[in-house]
């Protein structure tokens, strides 16, 4: 493991087989480098004008994490009590706090309204109803369907509405009590097409407009997340979509518009290194078996989506093809499958790059494995 994996900041990686080498701390453990996050919080937002930036906490809800997030002045996009609660502790300002999530619980709107959380999406009659009841007043944002295509993990079924529906809705939010103050949309995680965004832009604008027809006078548009990173393809670059956004919006929208950005993969994806041991292996049939301490349940669920991952072994034997498993008694826990690796002993340490977005939030404690923990360095 000497030398550094292409895409891999050679600091990040000098630093991860430092800790290696220096800790008694066992595998499975995912290693989160704050420089990495710092650099991304900086760059995320530079190229669109008048653009606030709130971080998706799902993507890795580690208080450790938060924390250090914080202390950069971020701001947090959220979706339960949960996760509201741990920004409270952290002392998190309600004005950097928003929450996108269309459909949400009556629990958590209580609370967030109580801690004076005040930006809300919706694209229903039925949330505009609880929006009423418990956020009398508050701002407001529909959520537009727009095409994922070209994006690893689409998110256009589950949630948002077309253009004469969110027109509708709109209307019926202010009639409501509400005070509608802009549109979002989300172009699918892990986004590798900078088209979407220009597609998606084109249809809040049409919206806009509608919206300004009847009266309604917006000031905000949410576009979401969807930048990616690198995991085993070459991606575009944070800053050649942002400054395609950016002329994009500069021609269609007024120059004072707030543009709200959600990333949460582009922060933390690329800064965490899961570290864990090969456990076993087997050949079966055609097929060589590699089983590690780590799997589907326990950090690695969006292999199972489509997310392939680019796997280091410390060691020189000749390379097979491999199919990656986790250690639970569940045949659903396969990772990833025609893995070229150099074949490794059992004990060996084996690393998972670009880790740490939606590894760690999607773990249980399936089968009775736990956890693993995660450590900044």
């Amino acid at each position: 493991m000497n030398i550094t994996p292409n895409f891999v900041n050679k600091k990040t990686w000098n630093k991860v087989l430092n800790y290696i080498a220096m800790s008694d701390e066992q595998p499975p453990y995912l290693l989160m480098d704050k420089e990495v996050i710092r650099d991304k919080v900086a760059i995320i937002g530079r190229n669109i004008k008048n653009s606030k930036v709130f971080y998706a906490v799902k993507a890795n809800p580690d208080i450790e994490v938060l924390k250090f997030l914080n202390s950069l002045g971020i701001g947090f996009e959220i979706a339960s009590e949960g996760e509201l609660q741990m920004l409270k502790s952290l002392g998190v300002e309600p004005e950097r706090i928003i929450t996108s999530n269309p459909v949400k619980t009556f629990k958590f709107l209580e609370q967030a309204v109580s801690c004076g959380v005040n930006y809300f999406a919706f694209d229903s009659r039925s949330e505009v109803e609880k929006l009423a009841r418990y956020a009398h007043g508050c701002n407001v944002y529909v959520r537009l369907t727009v095409p994922n295509e070209g994006s690893e993990w689409p998110l256009s079924k589950k949630f948002g509405v077309e253009l004469d529906e969110a027109s509708e809705l709109l209307l019926y939010a202010r009639d409501r009590g509400l005070n509608p103050v802009g549109i979002t949309f989300h172009v699918g995680s892990q986004c590798n097409n900078v088209y979407n965004w220009n597609t998606a832009i084109d249809k809040a604008k049409e919206l806009w407009e509608l919206a300004e027809d009847n009266g309604i006078k917006f000031k905000m548009l949410n576009i979401g997340g969807g930048y990616p990173i690198h995991y085993t393809k070459n991606v575009v670059d944070v800053e050649t979509i942002e400054k395609k956004i950016n002329k994009v919006l500069w021609r269609k929208f007024p120059k004072d518009i707030e543009i709200f950005i959600e990333p949460g993969r582009a922060v933390v994806g690329d800064a965490g290194i899961f570290v864990a041991n090969v456990i076993g292996k087997a050949s079966r049939g055609d097929e060589n078996w590699l089983y590690i301490d780590v799997g589907v349940f326990n950090g690695m669920m969006e292999s199972i989506g489509g997310i392939k991952y680019n796997y280091v072994v410390g060691s020189r034997n000749e390379p097979k093809e491999w199919t990656i498993a986790g250690p639970s008694c569940d045949s659903f826990d396969v990772i990833d499958r025609e893995v070229e690796l150099p074949e490794p002993e059992v004990g060996n340490r084996i690393l998972i790059l670009s880790s740490g977005a939606y590894t760690i939030s999607y773990a249980s404690e399936f089968n009775g494995f736990s956890i693993p923990k995660t450590i900044l360095i």
